[in-house]
């Protein structure tokens, strides 16, 4: 009965944490997916194939406009390095993808307060330049090339459909591509492609700090934290914070639930940061980098991205202190919180209702058919074509429909894409290899 009541006890607290969160969450998917919709990679890349100051800066603005799945971003940094990007600046758009995007920072927001958000972003950009010092100081020529050698393998990881898919609308003014029918389908894919990349990492991050909360006594938190000596504790935080992380399995926004727990068991303030900027260096995420760049790389990207992260943990941590920014009570409510017919459920009932909407788009223009190709593996990817209108990967069997133009056949994901091609079919005919931007769902 004891162990009952526990798991009911932790249960509830996931629940009552998630409750709140609700609506940022999918607040930020969906100014994600509209930002993506909006901006081309291909756009992208031709910017980043120099370590300078412009590249990094491009890097740094295109990964806050992307896709915040720690996953989705490593297929994304290891595509771009495959066309043409530096390496150091496919790394530094994946640590932008996951530390400067809009949907960790309104769940900061709600869970943690604005302190955490503004740290967290100036932390971000920290962090970003002390690993672009590092990669102009330490990266050799012969450890990237080594790394090209392995990205261009191939081997699978997660979401490798974010690597390769581009359904951007460009050419036009932008609240007309905004507003239009093709606009509505490519965000409705990005949203539910996000949803499809996170879902299991948000759900993780609840259920474990709903653990966490209801059955680790907060005196293991204070000794494990030196909460008794606190100008070590502020220097501690920072080092342990990524281990901790390392350790949980848990990435992207869902280590945000776990920061919460942290800081109520009275980690520092830099910790917290330096907690949530390492969700690039769990062991799958990891293991990962060795599959795109080989063994050596991954350990150089686990030292270098280590020292970036507590570093920008421990001067974060001090600038807030010294001007007396770091809020005083550690105690955070959410996990006693129970939902309400307040303005939070109010906006949980409006975004379910938006989310309703681009679902029921989502699933009349081929979105299950693009969710199962993101997770194709490579013997599957071998007999499946590209759409050459949006630049989705289809299984030609199961296509929405085919057009044959100067002795070639080309398949869809849906009927706007076929009907796009077969009104301009000169525009799209031979770009399927090269995942144009998107023009036809309608």
């Amino acid at each position: 009965m004891f162990v009952v009541q526990a798991i009911g006890q932790a249960l509830q607290m996931a629940f009552f944490m998630f409750w709140e969160v609700l609506w940022p969450l999918a607040l930020g998917f969906l100014i994600s997916a509209v930002v993506q919709s909006m901006g081309s990679k291909k756009a992208v890349v031709r910017v980043l194939g120099k370590p300078d100051l412009r590249g990094i800066t491009f890097a740094t603005l295109a990964g806050a406009a992307s896709s915040s799945c720690s996953y989705a971003a490593t297929a994304v940094g290891r595509g771009l390095f495959r066309k043409g990007a530096s390496f150091g600046n496919a790394i530094i758009f994946e640590f932008a993808s996951t530390n400067l995007v809009f949907e960790l920072g309104l769940v900061l927001l709600v869970l943690l307060g604005w302190q955490f958000v503004a740290a967290e972003f100036a932390g971000g950009l920290l962090m970003i330049a002390i690993l672009a010092v590092i990669f102009k100081y330490t990266l050799r020529a012969r450890m990237v090339e080594a790394a090209r050698l392995q990205a261009e393998r191939g081997l699978v990881g997660r979401m490798e459909g974010h690597g390769e898919m581009d359904m951007s609308i460009t050419g036009g003014p932008f609240l007309g591509r905004l507003l239009s029918a093709r606009a509505f389908t490519a965000i409705s894919h990005y949203f539910y492609m996000d949803v499809a990349s996170l879902w299991q990492d948000v759900l993780l991050g609840f259920l474990v700090a709903g653990a966490l909360a209801a059955w680790v006594p907060n005196s293991f938190w204070r000794a494990l934290f030196l909460t008794s000596s606190p100008a070590l504790g502020q220097f501690w935080g920072p080092l342990i914070g990524p281990v901790i992380s390392m350790l949980s399995f848990v990435c992207s926004v869902g280590n945000v639930p776990l920061a919460v727990v942290l800081w109520n068991g009275g980690i520092s303030f830099g910790g917290v940061i330096s907690f949530i900027f390492a969700d690039l260096l769990i062991i799958p995420i990891l293991n990962i980098y060795r599959k795109y760049y080989g063994g050596r790389m991954s350990l150089y990207l686990l030292v270098v991205s280590y020292l970036a992260m507590a570093l920008a943990g421990l001067i974060v941590g001090a600038l807030f202190q010294a001007f007396g920014l770091v809020p005083v009570h550690h105690q955070i409510t959410v996990f006693q919180t129970r939902p309400a017919w307040n303005y939070t459920a109010f906006l949980n009932l409006a975004v379910l209702v938006v989310a309703a909407v681009l679902g029921w788009r989502f699933f009349n223009t081929g979105g299950p058919a693009m969710l199962r190709a993101m997770e194709a593996s490579p013997d599957e990817r071998m007999v499946m074509a590209k759409d050459p209108v949006c630049g989705m990967t289809v299984d030609p069997p199961t296509a929405a429909g085919a057009s044959s133009y100067e002795g070639e056949t080309y398949h869809f994901c849906s009927a706007g894409c076929k009907a796009a091609f077969d009104r301009h079919p000169d525009e799209f005919a031979g770009s399927a290899a090269d995942a144009p931007h998107h023009e036809g769902h309608g």
